[in-house]
């Protein structure tokens, strides 16, 4: 009796960037057979195709690279949804940084300062990076030395609560500032 996982090829429609060769579709004379329920060691690729089929399942070229190729003989769409399940819990573990914009005219005022690096001193605090810049409009690009100097002062009143990553940088119409919170 033939299994439904093994002669359907269009089950498992095979595309040229494939993650894995599977059944039919491996065409190399030997394989490694690996995984718990099977004798590990070298097998004829006929042997092989033929113990999945007893098994109900599906012979997956696991390292094609090795020689002679290791397969496993498992049930594909499992193997997809555990391997697929894996990087989803490697991502949600994985320390996403967040980056907070404060954005300063060259002429900005002390009061509208203090607001922004209030801002900016809560968001260090929460963990997140801050990217300050000072945006140009029209003529002001000639203050640049003034945007470079608001930059520096915002950065060393920040000193106690972030370490500057980037210093000022000037990009097209902005001059910008990278900070981020100290690790404690």
């Amino acid at each position: 009796m033939s299994s439904p996982h093994f002669n359907s090829r269009s089950r498992f429609p095979q595309k040229k960037e494939a993650l894995h060769l599977i059944n039919t579709y491996i065409n190399v004379p030997k394989v490694r057979l690996v995984g718990d329920e099977y004798n590990n060691g070298v097998y004829d690729i006929n042997e092989a195709l033929k113990l999945s089929r007893e098994a109900e399942l599906d012979l997956v070229m696991i390292s094609p690279n090795a020689e002679p190729p290791v397969c496993r003989i498992i049930d594909y769409k499992k193997f997809l949804y555990e391997q697929k399940k894996k990087q989803k819990e490697i991502k949600s573990k994985a320390v996403k940084v967040v980056v907070k914009e404060i954005r300063f005219g060259p002429n900005t005022d002390e009061h509208d300062f203090n607001f922004k690096k209030n801002h900016a001193i809560k968001f260090l605090e929460e963990g997140s990076k801050v990217k300050a810049y000072v945006f140009f409009k029209g003529r002001s690009i000639l203050f640049k030395e003034q945007g470079e100097i608001l930059l520096l002062k915002f950065a060393q009143e920040l000193a106690e609560h972030g370490k500057v990553e980037q210093l000022p940088l000037l990009e097209g119409k902005k001059m910008l500032i990278l900070v981020a919170p100290k690790k404690k």
